[in-house]
């Protein structure tokens, strides 16, 4: 295991905008906390592709540097104003998805992060489920194919709390065999399994082969230890399959009430004692 990463919604952008806090300021309080990877969010004012000049994109990546912080994986932020629905039936939102897409790919080679999640969208009144399915495919084999050019590995993640088009670990399973690329894998998050009533742990063992990156999260977008998720069973099973990814944290992000510096500081106390408990040692 690669270490323990921090999404970066909860300190602003998706979908709740307040508190708000800049990138530079969150990798510091990151590092300070002992976090090995952070997870962004590629949108304002964090990482919005089209904001960040190539100046700003090496002070970036030079202060991660200096905080001893590697980008664990970056992810673009569905619906609001653009939408970034690859399974849109507007023509022209599908080609900004795959535009947007491939700056954040472009974004991840520069910061030498090696995973973008991709979110396959969400089926719109009028448009069949198959037609939703078809068009997430093609711009998945596009984008997957410009990352593999890049060295980045592209996963595909169950969103059912969100959408309704990838709900389950079967979908995501069978979109990124249906791809026919190597660079395509799977993850999940615990947030999403909790929503469907189902074991944590049993995504673990069915996505086993594939699974490249995790969501941590318990319910309500809680740290991990607060809710009802048996993270016990989780972590164990990671283990026992020898994960090789990180553990991400995304939590917190639902609700402008939340303190983002709570939030990061009870996931890694929580995960630190529980890898100590089960013997889990990380390869970083």
């Amino acid at each position: 295991m690669k270490g323990i990463s921090f999404n970066t919604w909860v300190y602003s952008s998706f979908p709740v905008w307040v508190p708000s806090y800049p990138l530079e300021e969150v990798i510091k309080r990151l590092s300070r906390m002992g976090y090995d990877g952070i997870e962004v969010g590629c949108a304002s004012p964090h990482a919005w592709p089209d904001y960040l000049l190539k100046e700003r994109r090496q002070e970036i990546k030079g202060l991660l540097k200096a905080h001893r912080l590697d980008v664990s994986s970056m992810l673009p932020a569905p619906g609001g104003g653009p939408g970034v629905n690859p399974s849109s039936p507007t023509k022209e939102e599908r080609e900004f998805t795959i535009k947007h897409y491939k700056d954040v790919i472009r974004l991840a080679h520069e910061w030498e992060c090696p995973t973008v999640i991709w979110i396959a969208g969400w089926v719109v009144f009028g448009t069949s489920q198959q037609e939703a399915w078809n068009y997430s495919l093609q711009g998945l084999i596009e984008c997957a194919e410009f990352a593999k050019e890049l060295g980045i590995t592209i996963v595909v993640e169950p969103t059912p709390t969100d959408g309704n088009l990838i709900e389950t670990a079967d979908d995501a399973l069978l979109l990124a065999e249906q791809s026919g690329l190597d660079n395509v894998k799977v993850m999940f998050d615990t947030f999403h399994a909790l929503y469907r009533n189902e074991v944590s742990s049993d995504y673990v063992y069915r996505m086993k082969d594939k699974l490249h990156h995790i969501h941590i999260s318990d319910v309500d977008r809680l740290p991990p230890g607060q809710g009802t998720c048996n993270f016990d069973a989780v972590m164990r099973a990671l283990k026992e399959i020898d994960y090789k990814g990180y553990l991400s944290m995304e939590v917190g992000f639902n609700t402008r009430k939340a303190d983002p510096d709570w939030y990061a500081s009870t996931s890694i106390e929580y995960l630190r004692k529980k890898m100590d408990e089960i013997g889990w040692i990380q390869t970083k």
